[in-house]
């Protein structure tokens, strides 16, 4: 085993071969923090946004906050119930993608996938963003590194999903639920406080007021309908990552369906208490936040301006609710929240390789993205994300107010696809069906998915109109790069596949003669090596051919040719200009113009070196011959390899044996034909 393997096998595991792939099959205890870890994390920085956002009306604006956590909130089960349906219809694991491919046809499939992709790569940077933002409020330290110490935490995430979706969901599950306990812990506790015990929450910023910007200060009309649209579709973050559930079907143990709807329903309920509770206890305590780029500020109760900036919401609830002898549990949901918000990216590194490895299998992305790793996830899949997430955490510095404007655009595009699927999908279903117990269940499906399409199409209108000119056209843009980026590889792919094809008989003629040409730089072992194997393979003709750079090098190399009496005729292709590549390419050229109906094999002799950098000692111009002789028609290039040391090595003997034979069988065929 070589350094490599050995510390790819630390890294990532051991192998798995392909009959273990239903070991790797997840519980729904293990589905949960896997799939669901971005949807429930949204959780800790959707309220940031909301209150960013309403922060632009001062304090007046806060008081819209409860009512958008509940809009969000309705829009979340709703989307959670129309996703139920699509896990029993599309067990596959193709989701939206497929559910639109299907019913509304390719290029529909296309645009949603574009989406997705995009989406998935925004969920990495976005969460690993938002988990840096809050650890700097432990550590100070991490200021003005924000987008390097995101991009060391993408790398982590990713190697450990190289060792696989059942072994990275177990390292997750903890924190996960860890997460769950500490927020829901802290609502029902910062509830109680309120409500039974009597006592009033303060959080570090309550005793400030807002001063918002002069456009939206006192507005009313549009100008406030405005505002609460853009304040709802950042808050709509939430809903982010309920999606990849029905991407990952395949990943569940059996019954895949109900095991995956049942995660859904979990995931939907656990969710929407938590944002929930979190913006009333943001209500109750008097939890502010501002965008100060907007010209947003603090004031005291004297009206005179303060310089602060206040922690995260989920740090003003935390430390507004544990105060005392409770003070530990501050410490304990800030820490499961930046880890959370750290792993949330999981779920992308789950939903980004499965659809990437579907659309590979289309045809519609490389297929290397279709090839399972070692530990039978998909490699490719991953490492393509996270490369892609370091990108854009590194340009825009792990600032999560800039990236969340490129957000949410292209989950709600394919939720809202998604959902006319569906209701197509029911419809038709319906046109043949006659068991009035199943129509009656599709009926039900075909509301509830209808429903959703109402409430994704509006939340998509309103994400559109309100974050376009905020940064949402720039992940437009990347859609539509996508999308026809992935049409111009389906079209090669189609196109290779047409040009391959067997047509008939004349695809199995064989060609009238073959020409072998061998490359000599220098009567050695390589070469002789290359001419016994020419040999062997019984061309029609055969002939050695070197390029004359210096007329004394050519003198010495024909005569080291007559000495050694190879037997094979030896042409010199005179190079006035000191070239090697192109008059060797044009003598090539030459040879099939002449005889079109005849195959030219070239054989070039390759010494192979015993350290990997040793090759750079040596001169590259037969990898630069074999590379132009491969795109041209007519040519077959054979590499005859000699390994150093080939001479003290058993297996040199092994190989003069085998051509040995070759030429002995070659010389009784010969005599028999004669």
């Amino acid at each position: 085993m070589s350094l490599f393997d050995a510390m790819k096998r630390v890294v990532v595991g051991r192998k798995l071969a392909s009959a273990q792939l239903g070991q790797t099959l997840l519980p729904k205890r293990i589905a949960l923090p896997v799939f669901a870890s971005d949807a429930l994390s949204s959780v800790a920085y959707a309220p940031d946004e909301v209150l960013l956002t309403l922060s632009l009306a001062g304090l007046a604006g806060l008081a819209f906050s409860v009512p958008i956590g509940i809009a969000v909130g309705v829009v979340m089960v709703i989307v959670v119930l129309s996703y139920r349906q699509t896990v029993h219809a599309y067990p596959s694991g193709g989701g939206d993608y497929e559910v639109v491919t299907t019913n509304l046809g390719p290029s529909y499939g296309l645009i949603v996938a574009s989406a997705l992709l995009v989406d998935y790569i925004l969920t990495v940077a976005v969460s690993v963003s938002s988990g840096v933002q809050n650890a700097k409020a432990v550590f100070p330290a991490i200021g003005n590194h924000e987008g390097v110490v995101a991009a060391i935490v993408i790398v982590l995430i990713m190697t450990i999903n190289l060792r696989g979706v059942r072994e990275s969901g177990r390292i997750f599950a903890v924190p996960v639920y860890g997460f769950m306990i500490g927020v829901i812990g802290m609502t029902a506790w910062g509830l109680f406080q309120v409500f039974v015990l009597g006592r009033h929450l303060a959080s570090p910023a309550a005793e400030y007021s807002i001063v918002g910007t002069a456009k939206y200060t006192g507005a009313t009309g549009f100008l406030l309908i405005a505002l609460l649209a853009r304040t709802f579709s950042s808050g709509c973050a939430a809903l982010t990552g309920v999606e990849a559930i029905s991407n990952g079907v395949p990943n569940f143990r059996k019954p895949k369906s109900k095991n995956a709807a049942t995660t859904l329903a979990l995931l939907g309920t656990i969710a929407v208490t938590m944002l929930l509770g979190i913006i009333t206890l943001a209500r109750l305590s008097g939890t502010k936040m501002l965008d100060a780029a907007e010209g947003v500020h603090f004031v005291d109760a004297a009206g005179k301006v303060v310089n602060y900036t206040p922690p995260t919401v989920m740090g003003q609830i935390s430390q507004a609710v544990f105060t005392g002898w409770t003070r530990p549990g501050f410490y304990f949901v800030m820490a499961v929240t930046v880890i959370i918000l750290f792993l949330a990216a999981n779920t992308a590194f789950n939903g980004f390789p499965t659809l990437g490895s579907i659309l590979a299998r289309d045809g519609y992305l490389p297929r290397q993205l279709h090839t399972r790793g070692d530990r039978l996830a998909f490699s490719n899949g991953i490492m393509t994300l996270a490369a892609a997430a370091v990108i854009l955490v590194l340009v825009f510095n792990a600032s999560v107010t800039a990236l969340i404007q490129l957000y949410v655009v292209g989950v709600f595009v394919s939720f809202t696809l998604s959902q006319i699927g569906m209701v197509h999908h029911w419809t038709q279903r319906l046109a043949t069906e006659t068991d009035a117990k199943v129509r009656s269940h599709m009926v039900r499906s075909r509301i509830i998915n209808t429903i959703g399409l109402v409430c994704t199409g509006l939340v998509l209108i309103i994400v559109l109109v309100s974050k376009f000119i905020h940064g949402a056209w720039a992940s437009i843009l990347a859609m539509v790069i996508i999308y026809i980026t992935m049409r111009g590889i389906h079209r090669h792919y189609d196109a290779v596949s047409r040009e391959t094809k067997l047509e008939g008989p004349s695809d199995k003629a064989l060609p009238s003669r073959v020409h072998a040409v061998v490359l000599v730089s220098d009567v050695n072992r390589p070469t002789v090596r290359a001419l016994e194997f020419a040999r062997a393979t019984r061309p029609g003709t055969l002939q050695a051919v070197t390029v004359g750079i210096e007329a004394e090098q050519s003198e010495r190399l024909i005569a080291e040719w007559d000495h050694e009496d190879l037997d094979v005729p030896l042409t010199v292709i005179d190079s006035p200009y000191r070239q090697v590549t192109q008059p060797f390419l044009d003598y090539v050229r030459k040879l099939c113009s002449d005889n079109p109906r005849d195959i030219v094999s070239v054989y070039v002799p390759e010494v192979v070196v015993r350290h990997w950098w040793e090759q750079f000692l040596h001169n590259q111009t037969t990898l630069v011959i074999k590379t132009r002789l491969t795109f041209m028609p007519g040519v077959m290039v054979t590499s005859v390899p000699y390994q150093l040391d080939a001479a003290h090595d058993p297996d040199e003997e092994r190989w003069r044996d085998i051509v040995a034979e070759i030429r002995k069988e070659r010389a009784r065929q010969e005599h028999n034909n004669g």
